[in-house]
């Protein structure tokens, strides 16, 4: 492990020109990795054993199968990092910087200057002939923001003091997004069974986080609908189990079900006490389908006494686009069910990317949310407003060096709120927009 430390430092210092043997080694859509295999076996490239592509975690399929968690994607996208080997590790880098201008319009509105993005490291190894163990890590610059993270029009969730709830704000993530390790044996050409273990981790429910969603992971605006779908991807305390057959997973997690409190430095933990299960399905290399079902108990910090049943569905279409582009689109839904009250969540988002240079990306939302307005008095339901955003982006990467790009990008997002709500947001439909700088390593 030592040695593996060793080349993560090299490796960052030579973002810029980075050493002949830290080579990137992108999942490109379409590649054949087999004949990539053979077309390079047997060269010596200082150090690098490069005779087997990299595998997946948790399954005989490639890497490029694999999302956030253990989560799938299409089999046909893109990988981006830093890939390399040291002795039996095969080891990969991933990670971008943005600084955000966000100013959002109306009322509610607000504007701030931020930093986001995240960190991922991760190091793989066969253990025996057929196991293969998996370490990974991701920390995030979102803490920084402070605890009442940035403005959004329209979202909710989490809390920035531990009292008031948030809302009209995207709260910032923790630190610490993962800190995991799974361990996979092969039982066949298309059979694996495997265990996953995180503090914190992600348990399986829901697509992609969306922050690993081609579709959207080049946009900075986190989605409206986070804690219909996603938001259990910072979990303090996951173990989750699943057998893979060929092109079908079916898995189920115990976890924490609490959702991250308004300290965002530390590692929290708690009992293993909500349940999630979810059955996914790639049926050819350009798609991924998903199914899940979860029972939280006491995810809201400010209600200890209320569970949520939740439900997800979606699916990921990408493609090649042109000579060495791509286009990803998901749609999702998920349901949120809690007191007798149930809540849906809509979702349609696409990105494409026709050239190296530019990246074009979209999102639709729908929701349905009972934490945009205070409570009544006396214990009464919360109103339920059903509201939607839509945004538009576009980013472009400069290189500065062999695996380091700098970006320039922004984006408008118009609001819909129904009347009911326009005191609160303004006689106008409400608006927001961002302008954003980013360092991404490729």
């Amino acid at each position: 492990m030592k040695s593996i430390l060793a080349a993560a430092v090299l490796v960052c210092a030579g973002a810029a020109g980075a050493p002949a043997w830290a080579q990137e080694m992108p999942d490109m859509p379409g590649m054949d990795h087999s004949k990539m295999a053979h077309d390079m076996a047997g060269m010596d490239m200082a150090g690098m054993d490069m005779s087997e592509p990299m595998t997946g975690a948790y399954g005989p399929y490639g890497m490029s199968r694999e999302a956030s968690g253990t989560s799938w994607q299409p089999d046909a996208s893109p990988h981006e990092g830093l890939h390399l080997t040291e002795g039996p590790w095969r080891v990969m880098f991933h990670g971008l910087l943005n600084g955000v201008y966000d100013r959002q319009d109306g009322p509610r509105g607000d504007e701030k200057s931020f930093a986001s993005g995240m960190l991922m490291g991760m190091a793989q190894r066969p253990v025996g002939e057929a196991g293969t163990l998996q370490l990974r890590a991701m920390l995030s610059p979102d803490p920084l923001m402070g605890p009442s993270g940035y403005p959004l029009l329209l979202a909710t969730g989490e809390t920035a003091d531990g009292k008031t709830p948030l809302v009209d704000r995207q709260h910032p993530h923790d630190l610490f997004m993962e800190l995991s390790a799974s361990y996979s044996i092969k039982l066949s050409a298309a059979d694996s069974v495997f265990v996953y273990a995180g503090l914190p981790g992600e348990p399986a429910f829901g697509p992609p986080a969306f922050m690993h969603r081609m579709s959207v992971m080049d946009s900075p605006e986190a989605p409206i609908s986070h804690h219909w779908l996603d938001s259990t991807h910072i979990s303090f305390g996951v173990v989750t189990g699943g057998v893979v057959h060929g092109d079908w997973k079916i898995e189920a997690s115990a976890y924490n079900g609490r959702e991250p409190d308004q300290h965002r430095y530390d590692i929290e933990t708690g009992a293993l006490d909500s349940t999630a299960v979810r059955l996914s399905w790639n049926p050819t290399a350009n798609w991924a389908l998903q199914a899940s079902w979860a029972n939280e108990i006491a995810p809201e910090q400010l209600e200890p006494g209320v569970d949520q049943r939740k439900v997800s569905a979606s699916a990921i279409y990408t493609v090649p686009f042109g000579d060495h582009g791509w286009w990803s689109t998901t749609a999702a839904w998920g349901l949120r069910a809690s007191q007798g009250t149930d809540l849906d969540a809509w979702v349609l988002e696409s990105a494409v990317k026709p050239n190296p240079a530019w990246t074009v990306f979209s999102r639709a939302e729908r929701v349905d949310n009972d934490e945009l307005l205070a409570p009544p008095a006396g214990g009464a339901h919360r109103p339920v407003f059903t509201v939607g955003k839509v945004s538009l982006g576009a980013i472009h990467d400069w290189p500065l060096g062999d695996h380091l790009l700098f970006g320039l990008g922004g984006l408008y997002a118009l609001d819909f709120v129904p009347g009911a709500l326009k005191a609160a947001y303004g006689s106008t439909e409400p608006h927001g927009a961002m302008a954003f700088v980013r360092l991404k390593l490729r």
